[in-house]
């Protein structure tokens, strides 16, 4: 009789997922939290994996449809077990408290889907820190027993960073009339950040050394979201580090500021790599 329940209770295990760590309430052996997300308090680690890989992050809908972007670097994986049933907290609240730990360092919300019934729902996070680009992905479990879990995906991309001399900038644009620059900016935003900011000084740097010097500032997108809000914001962005030209002392009549969004891309937008090339400013000599 006794092995008749022990095996009817093996085969439950089974099929609701649990893990001998999740029995156990303790995080697997050799799993540790990410250092820049820490668990939801009174959880425990059920699956660790950590390794270069390139993940899907859904960033935004189309027509209802989610939009999903490929985001590739050193990624971390962990699922976490909430160890008491009552004490619990709700697909909402796990949601809710990374998306506020990511708004506390810099960072924001790129997309998120609420909870419903049958559907834990899901929030994606993006944040420039430390040298890095680092993406968030966080999915309530609503399906697992005694208690629920979560899935926490990080991966970290080196952001591509270019702060080009001011005499690198006048012989580029010499030579081949214009330059592409990578200045990083957070998503769906036009506000400068600090390696921006330097490379601004670096233009302003040539505008003042060549007087007669001018110069049109196009923006350039990837193709990710809608065609007519990426043509607006590229032209926030070209009119952001047109306007930090002007605060450095360049006269405005030197200057124009374009957006041309996703229509002029340099590389191929099926890959994070040639999306990345074609997220620009450019400098144009006229």
């Amino acid at each position: 009789m006794r092995s008749g329940l022990f095996v009817r209770f093996a085969i439950l295990v089974a099929a609701i997922g649990w893990s001998a760590a999740a029995l156990g309430q303790e995080d697997i052996a050799g799993s540790k939290d990410h250092p820049l997300l820490t668990r939801y308090p009174d959880s425990f680690i059920t699956e660790y994996q950590k390794n270069y890989n390139a993940v899907e992050f859904v960033v935004g809908t189309n027509a209802g449809e989610p939009v999903k972007k490929t985001i590739e670097g050193d990624a971390t994986t962990l699922v976490y077990f909430h160890k008491n049933a009552e004490r619990q907290p709700s697909a909402l609240q796990v949601l809710r408290n990374y998306q506020n730990a990511v708004k506390a360092i810099g960072g924001e919300v790129v997309y998120e889907r609420l909870p419903k019934e049958g559907d834990g729902g899901e929030t994606t996070l993006h944040v420039a820190t430390g040298g890095k680009e680092v993406w968030v992905r966080v999915e309530p479990g609503i399906f697992s027993a005694p208690t629920q879990s979560y899935k926490l995906q990080v991966v970290e991309v080196a952001a591509m960073q270019q702060v080009v001399s001011a005499n690198k900038l006048l012989d580029e644009l010499n030579k081949a009339g214009f330059i592409a620059l990578y200045i990083n900016f957070d998503t769906g935003k036009a506000d400068l950040k600090a390696d921006g900011t330097a490379t601004v000084a670096e233009i302003v740097k040539m505008l003042k050394s060549a007087p007669s010097l001018k110069i049109a500032i196009e923006g350039h997108t990837d193709n990710v979201g809608q065609p007519a809000a990426n043509k607006a914001l590229s032209e926030k962005r070209a009119r952001s580090v047109m306007a930090a030209i002007i605060a450095g002392g360049i006269d405005a009549k030197r200057l124009s500021a374009a957006g041309f969004g996703q229509e002029r891309p340099v590389a191929d937008n099926r890959s994070e790599e040639g999306r990345a090339k074609n997220r620009r400013v450019e400098l144009v000599k006229k």
